[in-house]
């Protein structure tokens, strides 16, 4: 099996493909990214490529599966260039991976294409997927997978499977992660490795997951051909204030989310942190 990742350097990518990679089932992959990292894996090649201006048709010709989580976090206050590669560049994916004949096409969604809440407690996949309007990540994951539906209804021998993960995290992609939502500006060794004092918006409740287990599921839906549709990818116990004192035995102060929200949209306007306030209405 010859399987094509986008998005191959990344907190997931790097994950799935070594998954790819350290797989008997697995032929050969082709990592896909806009700068090729140093790394070296067993049956994997590099390809440098851009989703939204690159030809994509020869890079996918001859693979199985195309596995798309090439995505952009930031620039936050530029929506279009998010969108040029979340939408359009996605969009470019799509069309190439069906048009070259490719069996099996695996979408890196998000729970945050999920639209808002109306009840306490988990949802299923059929929860409506039109996601959070004031946020232009969940706007954005929405907008990729109405996309899919079409590409997905004008080829019905594309097999199309939908990963919808929680956060991501593994102790690799710490400075990444930190990297998109506190900025550059803050010197890394003026953060604490830990917090005497956690303030977390009310209300608050997260699901995460380990790269290393979602780089798993990737590998279970590009090899298991009876797997289709979307799946809810996450890890219990669920993360609230509770949980996070528990784990780290730090004191917790539950802060109203209007509150955090303005002090947020403040710092965000000013270019004192990059994360647009949409991602708290997203998180909550």
């Amino acid at each position: 099996m010859r399987v094509v990742v986008t998005g191959a350097t990344g907190n997931v990518g790097s994950s799935v493909v070594a998954a790819l990679s350290n797989d008997d089932r697995v032929e050969s992959v082709v990592g896909v990214a806009r700068r090729l990292p140093e790394a070296r894996l067993p049956k994997v090649e590099w390809r440098k490529a851009d989703i939204r201006s690159s030809q994509l048709g020869p890079i996918f010709t001859g693979a199985d599966a195309v596995i798309h989580l090439a995505w952009l976090i930031q620039p936050s206050k530029e929506p279009e260039v998010l969108a040029s590669v979340n939408v359009h560049g996605s969009r470019r994916v799509f069309e190439a991976a069906a048009a070259s004949g490719v069996d099996t096409l695996v979408h890196a969604s998000s729970v945050g294409v999920y639209s808002p809440a109306t009840r306490p407690g988990p949802v299923d996949e059929s929860w409506p997927s039109h996601g959070i309007r004031s946020c232009s990540y969940s706007r954005d994951k929405a907008s990729a997978e109405r996309i899919l539906d079409r590409v997905e209804a004008d080829n019905p021998n594309l097999r199309v499977v939908r990963l919808r993960s929680g956060l991501v995290f593994k102790r690799s992609a710490g400075a990444e992660v930190t990297r998109y939502f506190l900025g550059d500006w803050i010197p890394r060794r003026l953060i604490p490795s830990r917090l005497p004092v956690v303030p977390l918006p009310s209300g608050l409740v997260l699901q995460a997951v380990h790269s290393h287990d979602l780089a798993s599921a990737y590998l279970v839906a590009v090899m298991n051909d009876d797997a289709h549709g979307a799946y809810n990818i996450a890890a219990e116990p669920v993360i609230n204030a509770n949980a996070v004192r528990k784990k780290f035995g730090v004191r917790m102060i539950q802060v109203p989310p209007a509150a955090i929200r303005v002090a947020m949209s403040a710092a965000w306007h000013a270019g004192l942190q990059p994360t647009d306030p949409g991602w708290l209405d997203m998180a909550m």
